[in-house]
């Protein structure tokens, strides 16, 4: 019975092990993807992105195929302007298999101010790339009716 029991400890403690590996692996991913986001540098930030990967931005017209979102972001960052956004709350959530990650996370940014990033990553051959990102600006409830009307306003 102890062994048993010390076994099934043993797995529990190993599988703690790799998940905190896993989220600090997808922690240092998100944080890259930031990172060379702002340093305006093309090749580094979309090798972080799976082949097929799509981008969802805070328009609503804003759902790239990861090839239309390097057509849309090339111009920018060949004139070294990227987008600086400073991660400061982010939750990370794992698959039973842990090859499968979806997170959340409040970012700052000097234009728009408080931004929502969510997402999906997928672990390739050991390696976590995002296969989704949706950046969006979170609205205050008591603010929710008056954009709504100046969005409506704005599609008329």
């Amino acid at each position: 019975m102890r062994y048993i029991t010390l076994c099934i400890l043993l797995f529990i403690s190993t599988a703690g092990w790799a998940n905190t590996d896993s989220k600090a692996d997808i922690n240092h991913v998100l944080d890259e993807l930031h990172a060379q986001a702002a340093a305006a540098n093309f090749d580094k930030y979309f090798a972080v992105y799976t082949p097929d990967a799509i981008f969802i931005g805070t328009d609503a017209e804003e759902v790239w195929s990861i090839h239309a979102f390097k057509a849309y972001a090339k111009p920018y960052f060949d004139q070294g302007k990227g987008w600086t956004y400073h991660p400061r709350n982010r939750h990370i959530y794992l698959s039973e298999n842990q090859q499968i990650a979806w997170f959340d996370e409040l970012l700052d940014n000097v234009n728009l101010g408080e931004t929502r990033g969510t997402g999906v990553l997928v672990n390739e051959n050991g390696q976590w790339k995002v296969a989704q990102y949706h950046l969006a600006i979170p609205i205050p409830n008591a603010l929710a009716d008056d954009i709504a009307s100046q969005i409506k306003a704005h599609q008329r």
